[in-house]
C-alpha cells in the first residue's frame, strides 16, 4: 500500500499541487507518494513565515520561551526517533541501526540551541562622544529558507531550524526530492511542539517551481543550504534577486592521512567507519586514504578483510551494516567514475560490483545495492581519487614524506573534513596546521557535537553551522544611539 504524505504551511497539513512517486531504494519499488509545491504554495509558505515573523504569537515571545519551545521539539524528536527512522530508512536506504542512533543524537542538537535562545547578547559601546549611549541589539535577521539535501537530512535541519528558532526567525525548510519522507513527518512534531502558524515551514518539490523560487523570494532574508556544488551556484545566482544573506555546507572529497607510526588496528576501524558508514553517503565520508608507503600494504590488507566482511541487506534489519545507495542515479555515476578510474590505472582490490540477490545473505533484489569498493592508485588524477562519489568507494594513495602528505591532502578544490593517524603529537599538530580543511580528527573520524561548529574551504562551502556563533549568523545588529544630555542641540546652522 503506497503510502501519501502532504507539506506543512502556515499551520495546515495539505496535498501539494502535484505529487510524485517515492522509491524504496531496497528494493527499487514506490512505496510512498509526496507532495510537490508549486511556485505558488512556495508563496504561500514564505509569506506565512514572514507574517508570523510579526505575528506577536511568535515576536513577543522571550527568548526563554522560545528556548522553551525548542526543548519541547527535541523531547519529541527523542521520543519519536523510532518511527522516523523507520521512514528515513525507508526513503533513504540508510540502515536503521544508524538512522535510530542518528536521530536520537538530533535531539542533543534542539536541546542545545534551546539553552542558547537566551543567551544572545548585545553590547554597549564605549563611543567619543560623552553624551551618547550607544548600544547594540541582536534581531532575528528574518524569513530564513533552509535547503537540506536526503542524507542526515533530520541533523542537517537541526543545525539550521535550531540557531534560526533559538534567534526569532522563521523559516521555510525544502527537504529534498529524494527522500522527504522523515521531514515531512518531522512537521508534526513541529505542529505538536506549539510553534504559531508560519513559524515553520515545511516543504518539499523540484527545481524550478520549488527551490529556484524559495532562494530568490523578495521576502526571504537568508538562505542556509546544504547539497552539491552545482546546486549551490544556482542557490548563489537566485540569492541575487534578494540580496540574502547565505550559507553553504556542500560536499567533499576528505583525506585521511595515515603515518607508518599509527595504530593500524584502530586505523583502519576509523577508515572503514569513516568511508562504508552510511554507504558513503556523507558529506564528511574519509574518501581518499593517503598512506605512507612502508604501512600501504599493511593496511590495505587489513581494510579488504574488514570490507569483505560487511553485511550488506535489507537496511530495515537491524544486523545489516551497509544498505543501498539511495537512488539509481546515483548507483550509476559511481559505475561511470569507477570504470574511468580503472581505466586510468586504479586496481580494484575489493568490491566494484552490484551483488547479485542472493550473492550475499539478505540482498534485495531491485535494490540500488553496490559493493564496498577499494581502489589502489598509482597517482592522485585518477578519477575516483579527484571526484566525490558520495557513495562506498575508497581511493588509496601513498606518500614518502610528511611534506608530500600534506601537498596531497591539499590537491583538491573541496576542504570540508580530514583525518590524521599518528603517534607523534608534534606532527599531529604540525599538519593540523597545514590541512585546508574546515575539520581535522586526529586518531578518530567522524565525530560531531551540537558544540562543535562544522563548514569546509573551496568547493566544501562558505559558513559554519553548529556551535554557539552559527545562532549570530540568524541575527543582524542594530545600533542603538540615546542622547543623555538635557541640553539643547545646538542650531546646525550656527558656527562656533
Amino acid at each position: 500500500m503506497v503510502q501519501r504524505f502532504q507539506q506543512y504551511i502556515d499551520g495546515a497539513f495539505e496535498d501539494g499541487s502535484t505529487s510524485f512517486d517515492s522509491v524504496d531504494p531496497a528494493t527499487g519499488e514506490v512505496w510512498a507518494s509526496m507532495p510537490a509545491a508549486s511556485a505558488a504554495d512556495i508563496d504561500r509558505a514564505v509569506q506565512a513565515a514572514h507574517r508570523a515573523l510579526f505575528d506577536p504569537a511568535w515576536a513577543n515571545l522571550t527568548a526563554s520561551q522560545r528556548g522553551k519551545l525548542l526543548y519541547k521539539l527535541a523531547e519529541l524528536v527523542a521520543e519519536h526517533a523510532p518511527k522516523l527512522a523507520q521512514l528515513e530508512t525507508q526513503d533513504t536506504g540508510k540502515i536503521i541501526r544508524e538512522t535510530r542512533s542518528q536521530i536520537g543524537y538530533v535531539a542533543e542538537y534542539y536541546r542545545y540551541y534551546a539553552g542558547v535562545a537566551d543567551k544572545i547578547q548585545g553590547a554597549w559601546l564605549p563611543v567619543d562622544k560623552p553624551d551618547m549611549e550607544v548600544t547594540l541589539r541582536r534581531e532575528p535577521v528574518g524569513v530564513v529558507a533552509a535547503v537540506v539535501p536526503w542524507n542526515s537530512q533530520l541533523f542537517l535541519s537541526a543545525v539550521k531550524l535550531g540557531p534560526a528558532l533559538a534567534a526569532g526567525c522563521t523559516v521555510v525548510l525544502k527537504a529534498s526530492e529524494d527522500g522527504p519522507a522523515p521531514l515531512l513527518e518531522f512537521a508534526r512534531l513541529v505542529h505538536e511542539a506549539g510553534f504559531p502558524a508560519g513559524v515553520v515551514n515545511i516543504v518539499t518539490g523540484f527545481g524550478q517551481d520549488c527551490g529556484r523560487t524559495l532562494t530568490s523570494h523578495p521576502l526571504v532574508s537568508k538562505i542556509a543550504f546544504t547539497g552539491g556544488p552545482e546546486t549551490a551556484r544556482h542557490v548563489v545566482r537566485n540569492s541575487a534577486e534578494n540580496l540574502a544573506a547565505t550559507s553553504l555546507e556542500l560536499g567533499g572529497k576528505s583525506p585521511v592521512l595515515v603515518f607508518d607510526d599509527a595504530d593500524l588496528d584502530s586505523t583502519a576501524n576509523a577508515v572503514v567507519a569513516g568511508i562504508f558508514a552510511a554507504t558513503g553517503q556523507s558529506c564528511v565520508a574519509g574518501s581518499r586514504l593517503v598512506v605512507q608507503r612502508g604501512i600501504h600494504a599493511a593496511l590495505l590488507e587489513r581494510l579488504v578483510a574488514k570490507a569483505a566482511t560487511i553485511r550488506i541487506g535489507n537496511p530495515q534489519n537491524v544486523d545489516t551494516e551497509m544498505g543501498p545507495l539511495a537512488t539509481k542515479r546515483q548507483l550509476e555515476h559511481i559505475q561511470r567514475v569507477l570504470q574511468a578510474s580503472v581505466e586510468a590505472g586504479g586496481k580494484v582490490v575489493t568490491g566494484g560490483r552490484v551483488p547479485q540477490a542472493g550473492s550475499r545473505e539478505g540482498v534485495p533484489a531491485g535494490g540500488f545495492f553496490f559493493e564496498p569498493t577499494i581502489v589502489d592508485c598509482p597517482h592522485a588524477q585518477v578519477p575516483s581519487v579527484v571526484e566525490e562519489l558520495f557513495g562506498p568507494v575508497l581511493s588509496v594513495v601513498t606518500f614518502d614524506t610528511e611534506a608530500d602528505a600534506i601537498r596531497l591532502a591539499n590537491d583538491t578544490r573541496y576542504g570540508l573534513a580530514s583525518g590524521v593517524f599518528t603517534r607523534s603529537l608534534t606532527r599531529a599538530h604540525r599538519v593540523t596546521r597545514a590541512l585546508r580543511a574546515g575539520i581535522v580528527w586526529v586518531n578518530t573520524y567522524r565525530a560531531v557535537s551540537p558544540i562543535v561548529p562544522f563548514g569546509g574551504y573551496g568547493l566544501s562551502g562558505l559558513g559554519r553551522e553548529g556551535g554557539l556563533d552559527a545562532v549570530l549568523d540568524y541575527t543582524r545588529t542594530k545600533s542603538v544611539w540615546i542622547r543623555t544630555s538635557d541640553e539643547p542641540i545646538a542650531d546646525p546652522f550656527v558656527m562656533r
